[in-house]
């Protein structure tokens, strides 16, 4: 009955920004972390940042210094703040949560497209 919603994805020049952001709903859980992660044509899903309850952050070694991750624990939101966008950026962006319901357990969003034009 979980569902991750993400919005904010779209076209942008290389450059420029976009914030992308994804809520968490359904049933009762307690976040463990959330992230995002992201998957280019022919290419493998990689992790971009992940944030836990605690705060504690983890980016990949291509976005540190132009994105940010954050969470709002009250509201069970994550955002990701980028900055600097590259063509390489491209992506769709899926959010992911590791919640706890009993156990722990991953869930993932549909995805957002996110296209940064040179």
């Amino acid at each position: 009955q979980v569902q991750l919603v993400e919005s904010g994805g779209g076209l942008v020049q290389a450059g420029g920004s976009l914030r992308l952001s994804c809520a968490a709903s359904g049933g009762s859980f307690i976040i463990n972390a959330m992230g995002w992660y992201r998957q280019a044509p022919g290419k493998q899903r990689e992790l971009v940042a992940t944030i836990s309850s605690g705060g504690s952050t983890n980016y990949a070694d291509s976005v540190k210094g132009r994105f940010t991750i954050s969470l709002d624990n009250a509201k069970n939101v994550v955002s990701l703040q980028m900055n600097s966008l590259k063509p390489e950026d491209t992506a769709v962006y899926y959010c992911n949560a590791n919640l706890h319901r009993g156990v722990n357990l991953n869930y993932w969003g549909q995805g957002t497209q996110v296209t940064v034009s040179s």
